[in-house]
């Protein structure tokens, strides 16, 4: 159990969401064991006894997580109520607890799968592996990072920011600016196309791990898939994609067997995208402001389907070259299925509303990794370049 805790604390830290010697992570194995010790322990102990679970972990999120987590728990009352994909899917909303007590944290992950718990941390829980935790962890941070930049563009459009909002605003984008900035185009993916399964598995687990080493997505989210021949290989549903060693599904494109159970529950839109296009390989990633511009829009007040961006967004809009389409996860009237295949067909990548970036490449991953980073580092451009004319007016 130590080792599997060691494991996703360094993740934590690889990530960027957690400084070093900041997690507090316990287990139960025949006895509670942690990564380190601490006064907290005490007060999660009793949080296991009160819950039906197998491990925890509390830590103070890194910058600029911390501070954005903080301002947003100050603005809200009992919860905060992201808007993107994997708040409405995974977190529902992320309640806010006014102390570090065992009985109010034990009450709030009775309901929800993580609790904030102001300038002070994230608490949240595994039921069956540490993972779990790891995983709701890593997506308080992204959801609360997206609504506190499309929180702070409505605010500019009302002239209604502050002081406090500003400086945030500042710190965390001049972080993360400055960290995806430095990455240049990788060179390195196994060219293509690929002629046998070992190439395809193995340059699957190659770009795989590049999307998670350049933060283009976060926990276990995203998923990746290539046509050879008479299959889509494609990743399994909830695997990580720096782990994708056994977690990749060759899928009969004619739907001749069942591997298709335990693949992504995407496949069907990778599979029409690819059988639709010259494209043999798909990266989807969940690139933070390639989220966040999709949820920016000024006809919200107006609009009849304000309140079903997701699923209805009557607009055609574009992040320059890039379609923003909606979509729910699956293959229903609204499902990716239906709006992403058409929308990526002869572009290089398509943004579905609140969810993540999809990208192609012709014969392998180098293009579909690189207009992930191009088209990320193009978001980032389009929002300082939208809030600079909000603010000059």
């Amino acid at each position: 159990m130590l080792e599997l805790i060691n494991k996703y604390v360094n993740k934590l830290i690889s990530q960027g969401v957690c400084n070093i010697d900041t997690p507090v992570f316990g287990g139960l194995d025949a006895e509670i064991v942690w990564n380190r010790l601490s006064h907290r322990t005490k007060t999660l102990e009793k949080v296991i006894d009160g819950l039906n679970i197998n491990s925890i972990l509390f830590s103070k999120p890194a910058e600029p997580y911390a501070s954005i987590i903080n301002f947003l728990s100050k603005t809200q009352e009992s919860a905060i109520f992201p808007q993107d994909c994997e708040t409405r899917t995974f977190l529902h909303d992320i309640p806010i607890v006014a102390d570090f007590d065992s009985l109010k944290i034990i009450i709030a992950l009775k309901k929800r799968k993580a609790a904030i718990i102001p300038n002070q941390g994230i608490v949240t829980f595994g039921t069956v592996s540490p993972e779990q935790a790891f995983i709701s962890y890593s997506s308080v941070c992204f959801s609360c990072f997206v609504k506190f930049f499309t929180d702070y563009y409505k605010d500019i459009k009302l002239q209604k920011q502050t002081n406090e909002q500003n400086k945030i605003f500042k710190k965390a984008f001049d972080i993360y600016y400055k960290f995806i900035k430095n990455y240049k185009n990788s060179t390195n993916c196994i060219k293509g196309p690929f002629k046998d399964t070992e190439t395809t598995i193995k340059a699957m687990i190659q770009a795989g791990k590049l999307v998670v080493d350049y933060r283009l997505v976060d926990s276990f989210f995203g998923n990746i898939s290539y046509k050879l021949k008479d299959k889509i290989y494609i990743s399994q549903t909830t695997s990580s994609l720096d782990e994708l060693a056994g977690c990749i599904d060759p899928c009969p494109i004619d739907n001749s067997s069942c591997t298709a159970l335990t693949a992504s529950s995407e496949l069907s839109a990778h599979k029409d995208a690819l059988l639709n296009s010259d494209n043999k390989a798909i990266l989807h990633g969940h690139p933070k402001f390639s989220v966040i511009m999709s949820m920016l829009c000024d006809k919200e007040e107006v609009c009849n389907k304000f309140g079903e961006c997701h699923i209805k967004c009557p607009k055609k809009r574009f992040v320059k070259d890039i379609p923003i389409v909606p979509g729910e996860v699956g293959t229903g009237k609204y499902g990716l299925s239906n709006t992403l295949p058409p929308a990526i067909k002869g572009n290089r990548g398509a943004i579905v509303y609140g969810h993540g970036l999809f990208t192609v490449g012709k014969n392998d991953f180098s293009d579909a990794f690189n207009n992930l980073l191009k088209i990320e580092k193009m978001c980032i451009d389009e929002y300082r370049s939208t809030i600079k004319r909000l603010r000059e007016g």
